[in-house]
């Protein structure tokens, strides 16, 4: 939706049906917050969508390309609209996008574009929320939904040495294809699902040599064992006790998984639903095992420092790569949003999440800060019936 559809506060004419003051504004126009949109929509609740880029489904749309959802087409679709049969079971990144896209169509969301909101507060007469966007707009909505997403700013550590390295160095945010780096000593940093998939593109498009850093051995899963999708177990985990799924996922690692101790990738001794439940969510293999037992990628210790063309690792042993590709996650981000209402802890994310809002600050709606084993698209879309529902509501 162009900018000339809004009114003159900054927000969206109301369309046929849906003639309430005040909206709900979604900040973000990723899946999580389109997902909310077309839920409250089919409810008869006005939403508005901000996007900040020009463009629904902006992080996707950056994402390396040979990137594939590692949960299935079946249960990544949002509410309201499969996915066609055509992008496979595992859907490529552009399908991703296209997908995304003929959603705000197929549901008729009110989206604005290259807005940017920077502040959410209490609004003024004690009732709704009032919002403080680019281009000096103040809006005001009776709810807010927050779905700014969990990769939402690149975290690159501030390692010793860093700015000094002479060699390349660059998040994986920022990582497309294998091309500038073939014939290179690449070494990728962190082991999880972005690091272990980018690390096998290098090795496939050519790089001299790749290297991961391992600070802590991950469990990594078969994508799909039999045509059991590993997302099905995930699924399956969430309704089971902790120490039972632990038992079994063992079980099955040890069956499927080859142990990699010998190549430099032990298997982990802490259970895999413990781990996921503290964040770690499993690697599942699109080609790693076979790469590491066949010493195209090396494992290596974490990275300590850097030292001019060096970098050192924990145990000690100094390397010269041409390139380094840090795969160490993202940010939230959230502090200056919503920092000032107390309702993040710790780490930065949400205190609650899903319909629940904050004691303090009802009204005030979280989706898509958790990074659930049993695949975020699917919670998000979850997330989003609940969040709808409760809004539809009154509540």
């Amino acid at each position: 939706m162009s900018d000339s559809t809004r009114t003159a506060d900054g927000s969206v004419p109301a369309p046929l049906g849906l003639t309430e003051d005040r909206p709900v504004y979604v900040v973000g126009g990723g899946p999580g917050g389109l997902a909310v949109a077309a839920s409250l929509r089919e409810r008869g609740v006005r939403a508005v969508v901000l996007e900040k880029s020009g463009d629904v489904g902006a992080s996707w749309r950056r994402h390396y390309d040979r990137l594939h959802l590692h949960t299935t087409r079946r249960w990544s679709a949002l509410p309201g609209l499969a996915m066609p049969r055509r992008f496979g079971r595992w859907v490529a990144r552009d399908d991703m996008v296209r997908y995304l896209e003929k959603y705000v169509e197929h549901h008729e969301l009110e989206v604005v574009t290259g807005v940017e909101v920077s502040r959410i507060d209490r609004a003024p007469d004690g009732t709704g929320w009032q919002l403080t966007a680019s281009g000096g707009r103040v809006l005001t909505g009776r709810a807010v939904v927050v779905a700014t997403g969990f990769n939402h700013t690149p975290r690159l550590p501030d390692w010793s040495g860093r700015d000094g390295f002479t060699g390349d160095l660059v998040h994986a945010a920022e990582y497309r294809d294998a091309a500038p780096y073939a014939g290179k000593d690449v070494l990728v940093v962190g082991i999880g699902n972005t690091g272990a998939e980018i690390a096998v593109d290098l090795v496939e498009g050519g790089a001299a040599r790749v290297r991961i850093a391992v600070r802590t051995a991950p469990h990594i899963v078969r994508r799909s064992t039999a045509g059991w999708p590993a997302q099905a177990n995930g699924v399956l985990a969430r309704r089971l006790p902790v120490r039972l799924v632990d038992r079994a996922a063992g079980a099955m690692t040890r069956f499927a998984v080859p142990d990699l101790t010998e190549h430099g990738l032990p298997r982990p001794d802490t259970g895999l639903y413990t781990r996921a439940r503290q964040g770690a969510i499993p690697v599942q293999d699109v080609g790693l095992i076979d790469a590491v037992k066949g010493g195209r990628v090396v494992p290596v210790a974490a990275v300590e420092s850097f030292d001019g063309d060096a970098v050192v690792l924990a145990d000690g042993e100094r390397i010269t790569p041409d390139a380094v590709i840090a795969a160490t996650g993202y940010r939230q981000a959230l502090e200056g949003l919503v920092g000032h209402l107390d309702v993040l802890d710790a780490r930065g994310r949400p205190v609650v999440h899903g319909a629940r809002t904050p004691r303090q600050a009802p009204g005030l709606y979280f989706t898509g800060f958790t990074n659930p084993i049993s695949g975020m698209l699917r919670e998000l879309a979850l997330d989003a019936g609940k969040i709808a529902k409760k809004l539809a509501s009154g509540k």
